[in-house]
């Protein structure tokens, strides 16, 4: 799970960490009375979405008045902001973060993350702060530091030192850096955040330590015991028919193309992609509805995939292990005739009472093309929406 900058910021600040004042918008009528709260000559004036790229596509003002700011503010309520992450269509700016701005000497990049291929909490240092960390990798890897931690219940000092040495902090900085380090790793395991990015880290020109901007994300498995991080989030910020797919435990990202897949298993939706991709068609979402399914839930997911009106066609591509294949076969059934299906369904079954299921998609009246394997499946369903 995702949260915004300022709520990012708040939580940094819960911890000790070194944040810049700032007030948050939902309408331009609470700006006059929240504006009071802030004491400067400039203002950095950002759009709050879940993607990174604001300042290229417009989301982030630097003001000098008051009367700047109600004019920049009332521009950027309702703008529709397209950056690199947002993709073609943009996100709605529902809400506004204000700060107070800081004169920046030097900008750094810093981030702690669970790595998964060590089980250690990894941070990333980079003395490129303000750029795409992607870029920094790609261009000169050298430049990026990182710091893989044990797990444990506090970092020492001398793994502190490791991670900040590329930045020559002088010792107040270094003072300061401890304990934004120790706030980062404690947020990391009594939040279960999974990333926190501070980009840029700052030092201003009084020779302070700030991070400029934040980022958090959640682990969605560990919510349910923070409910803290589950009021946080917001809806308006994430693609509906993904918010649907959440009521019914249902693993589902939206992507933009034409052919849904529904399938149980990651790795499998994953190679189910990739082949859809091999035959020369995109997928239109990834959907895993894990490995036992009931029928109810099959439904549902059908139905999912039929709201994106860009799908052409659906491959179904079920191994049936937990899953029996004509619990799938009835759900898929259902489903169809509730929603009067009209885009050709291709059908891969395997594995636990794949006969019995296929025997129950022959008898029904529907045009279901059922394949032997998940590469005819890949190539029947690219046939049929041509």
């Amino acid at each position: 799970m995702n949260i915004h900058e300022h709520q990012a910021k708040e939580i940094l600040k819960e911890f000790g960490a070194p944040v810049s004042k700032g007030i948050v918008l939902l309408s331009l009528n609470e700006l006059e009375k929240e504006f009071k709260k802030l004491n400067s000559k400039e203002f950095v004036v950002k759009a709050q979405i879940h993607a990174g790229g604001r300042g290229k596509g417009g989301g982030v003002k630097l003001v000098k008045s008051f009367e700047e700011l109600k004019t920049k503010v009332k521009e950027m309520f309702g703008m529709n902001l397209i950056t690199h992450q947002t993709g073609p269509g943009g996100k709605e700016v529902k809400r506004i973060y204000i700060e107070e701005a800081s004169d920046i000497l030097k900008e750094f990049y810093l981030s702690c993350l669970v790595d998964r291929a060590s089980s250690k909490i990894a941070f990333i240092s980079s003395t490129e702060g303000g750029m795409d960390i992607e870029k920094v990798a790609s261009e000169t890897p050298e430049k990026i530091i990182t710091n893989k931690i044990d797990f444990k219940k506090n970092i020492d000092s001398d793994e502190i030192e490791k991670i900040i040495k590329p930045f020559n902090f002088n010792n107040e900085q270094k003072s300061t850096a401890h304990i934004l380090i120790k706030a980062l790793y404690k947020i990391l395991i009594e939040k279960d955040a999974t990333l926190i990015e501070i980009n840029p880290l700052i030092i201003t020109k009084n020779q302070k330590i700030v991070c400029l901007d934040a980022k958090m994300n959640f682990d969605d498995n560990a919510l349910f015991r923070r409910p803290e991080i589950l009021q946080l989030r917001d809806l308006n910020e994430e693609e509906p028919a993904e918010i649907e797919a959440s009521k019914h435990d249902l693993a589902y990202i939206k992507l933009s193309g034409s052919i849904g897949c529904m399938v149980n298993g990651a790795g499998l939706a994953m190679s189910t992609m990739d082949i859809i991709k091999l035959h020369g068609e995109e997928p239109a979402n990834f959907l895993d509805v894990g490995g036992g399914a009931s029928k109810e839930k099959v439904s549902a997911a059908f139905k999912l995939i039929l709201s994106d009106r860009n799908v052409k066609g659906i491959l179904i591509n079920i191994f049936g292990g937990i899953m029996r294949c004509d619990v799938i076969a009835k759900g898929v059934l259902d489903a169809a005739k509730e929603t009067n299906l009209k885009v050709p369904l291709v059908v891969r079954l395997a594995g636990t009472n794949y006969k019995e299921g296929k025997e129950i998609l022959d008898k029904s009246d529907l045009k279901i093309l059922s394949a032997t394997d998940l590469n005819d499946a890949a190539k029947k369903i690219v046939e049929a929406i041509k």
